[in-house]
C-alpha cells in the first residue's frame, strides 16, 4: 500500500463560461465589471495524488485531517469512489481550506489560500502506519502550515527511519511562506529522509534561491539538484511543464523525456498526477526501495518517465484536477 499524507481542500476555479476576457491591449480585464463564477473542485496536492493512485490501480490510503462540513464529506466520498482507503483520515469540526485559482491564458494556475483555522492544519501525528505500507508521499501546504506541518515532518522522519520508501513534492506556494530562508533550510533538513524528490523547475529555482538570469535557469536547477542528491535522495525527478521530465541519480545519471503534446485546458493537478504515476510505475518495476531505485537502468527510467508524462498530459487536457484511469494512460 502507498500512503499519501497531506492536505485536502476545495479549489474554487473560474468557470470558463464566465471568465473575464482580457483587455483590448492583452492585459488584465478592467476593474468594475462582473466577476467570474467560481466552481468548487476537490483538490490539494496530496489529495490529488491519492486519487490519481487509486485511479491508476495502486492500493492507496490517504492520511490527513478533514472537516466534518459538507466540503469535507464530499472530499471523503471522492476518495472512497476512487478506491482510496480513508481509515487513516482524522476528522475535525473546523472548516475546509479553500484555494482560489487564477487561470492564466496558457492554462497555468496561481492560488490564493484561505487556510486560517481550518481542519487540515490541526493534523496530529498518527500511530505507526500499517506494516503493509511500502511507500509514503508528502508535500505542498501541509509541510508549511503549523501546527500540522511539524506532525507531517515527524511522520516523514519516523516512517523513513523504519525503512518505508518516502517521496516528497514540495510544490512550493510562496504566498504561504513568511520566511523563505527558514523554509529552505527546513527543506534541506528533510532530504536525508527522502528517497524520491520530485519538484518542478520553478520550485527548484525558488528553493535554490536562484534567479531566472538570462539562460541560466536550467543550469541553476541542475546545480542545486546535484547538491540535494548528495544529501540523501535516491533520485530526483524535475518537471519542465510541457517540455517533459528529467531524472537525476547520485551516480551522475541523467535522463530527460519529452512531454506529451496535448491541448491544455489547465494544469491543475498535473504535478500531483506525476507524483502518483511515478510511484505507481516504480511499484510496477518492484522499485519502492532505495536499493531497487539505485538498480534501475536507463530503459527502466525511460518507461517510468514516459508513463508519468502521458498521465500528466491527460490531466492537462481537462478542467480541474481530474487524473486519468489506467486505461486512459495505456491508450
Amino acid at each position: 500500500m502507498i500512503v499519501v499524507a497531506g492536505e485536502a481542500l476545495i479549489d474554487l476555479v473560474p468557470s470558463p463560461q464566465t471568465a473575464l476576457p482580457p483587455a483590448p491591449d492583452g492585459g488584465s480585464p478592467a476593474p468594475g465589471g462582473p466577476l467570474p463564477a467560481l466552481l468548487p473542485r476537490r483538490g490539494g496536492g496530496p489529495y490529488n495524488t491519492a486519487v490519481a493512485l487509486g485511479r491508476l490501480g495502486s492500493p492507496a490510503a490517504f492520511c490527513s485531517r478533514i472537516s466534518t462540513d459538507a466540503f469535507g464529506e464530499a472530499l471523503l466520498a471522492w476518495l472512497r469512489a476512487g478506491g482510496v482507503d480513508t481509515s487513516l483520515v482524522q476528522r475535525g469540526s473546523e472548516p475546509t481550506t479553500l484555494a482560489v485559482a487564477d487561470i492564466s491564458p496558457d492554462g497555468s494556475a496561481g492560488y490564493g489560500f484561505y487556510a486560517d483555522g481550518t481542519a487540515d492544519r490541526l493534523f496530529a501525528l498518527p500511530p505507526a502506519l500499517p506494516a503493509a505500507v511500502r511507500a509514503l508521499s508528502l508535500g505542498t501546504c501541509s509541510l508549511v502550515l503549523e501546527p500540522g506541518a511539524s506532525a507531517y515532518e515527524s511522520l516523514l522522519r519516523r516512517e523513513a527511519g523504519r525503512g518505508v520508501f518516502t517521496a516528497l513534492d514540495p510544490n512550493v506556494r510562496p504566498g504561504l511562506i513568511p520566511d523563505p530562508d527558514a523554509y529552505r533550510a527546513r527543506f534541506r533538513s528533510w532530504l536525508p529522509d527522502v528517497a524520491l524528490l520530485k519538484l518542478s523547475e520553478e520550485d527548484a529555482l525558488w528553493l535554490a534561491g536562484a534567479g531566472e538570469g538570462p539562460g541560466g535557469g536550467r543550469d541553476a536547477v541542475l546545480a542545486a539538484a546535484k547538491e540535494w542528491l548528495a544529501a540523501g535522495p535516491a533520485a530526483i525527478v524535475l518537471t519542465h511543464g510541457g517540455d517533459g521530465l528529467t531524472v537525476l541519480t547520485p551516480g551522475g545519471g541523467e535522463l530527460t523525456v519529452p512531454g506529451e503534446r496535448v491541448t491544455v485546458v489547465d494544469t491543475i493537478g498535473a504535478g500531483d498526477t506525476v507524483n502518483a504515476a511515478l510511484l505507481h510505475r516504480l511499484d510496477a518495476h518492484d522499485a519502492l526501495s532505495r536499493t531497487a531505485v539505485a538498480a534501475l537502468g536507463t530503459e527502466d527510467w525511460h518507461d517510468i518517465l514516459r508513463f508519468a508524462a502521458r498521465a500528466a498530459a491527460v490531466t492537462c487536457s481537462r478542467a480541474g484536477a481530474e487524473p486519468p484511469f489506467a486505461a486512459e494512460v495505456a491508450a
